[in-house]
């Protein structure tokens, strides 16, 4: 039962506008280790992003950006499954930044909760990260990169729990998801397993018509 939690916030639109990140590492089914980081996005600030998170440029002066910031968040991701809640979002910021940088792709396999509960809390009228901590009673300060991150490491852990299982892989695919990957010049999404397609049986009991 062991995997990373990841939760990006961004200066503004766009994808390669990191500028903070939160890790929660889980080992045997506790939280382990965590890290918080502020990132210098070297572009501009949007006020809507300020509105969500209150990052402002003043805090992010000095601090590291996202290239002198990878090779100690390398080794955090490299080989582990990574799970974020809106995974496509978290993982797109991610491989912007990477690209932006000109930085090749860890390789590691990814899960999202968001699409996770979905499926296994259909009863929850919305699925967004705070309705599912709440649900659960998981505090959250939300939009704060680390609290993000705890969250859906905590959520991650509840869902095994109910469904009895012990690795995060098999969850997803007896929920019907195979796992997303990054790996070194590419990636795949989380994406729904493909249906098993059924043969129609022909028909019995016609009769043949004479040549």
């Amino acid at each position: 039962m062991d995997f990373t939690a990841i939760d990006f916030e961004t200066a503004n639109s766009s994808r390669s506008s990191a500028c903070a990140l939160g890790i929660t590492q889980v080992t045997g089914g506790s939280i382990t280790a965590e890290y918080a980081y502020l990132i210098d996005p070297q572009s501009r600030f949007d006020g809507i992003n300020i509105s969500i998170h209150g990052i402002t440029p003043s805090m992010v002066a000095g601090k590291p950006t996202f290239r002198e910031l990878w090779p100690v968040i390398e080794p955090l991701l490299e080989g582990r499954i990574v799970v974020a809640h809106n995974a496509a979002f978290d993982m797109s910021v991610l491989r912007y930044c990477l690209d932006e940088a000109g930085l090749p792709y860890p390789n590691f396999q990814y899960l999202c909760t968001y699409l996770l509960g979905k499926k296994m809390l259909n009863q929850l009228p919305s699925h967004k990260l705070n309705i599912v901590s709440g649900h659960y009673g998981i505090a959250l300060n939300h939009h704060d990169a680390l609290e993000d991150a705890r969250a859906c490491a905590s959520i991650l852990l509840k869902l095994m729990e109910q469904e009895l299982h012990h690795d995060p892989l098999l969850l997803a695919q007896a929920q019907g998801y195979r796992p997303g990957t990054l790996y070194s010049g590419g990636y795949k999404p989380f994406t729904a397993l493909p249906k098993a397609k059924t043969t129609k049986k022909p028909a019995s009991g016609g009769s043949r018509l004479s040549m």
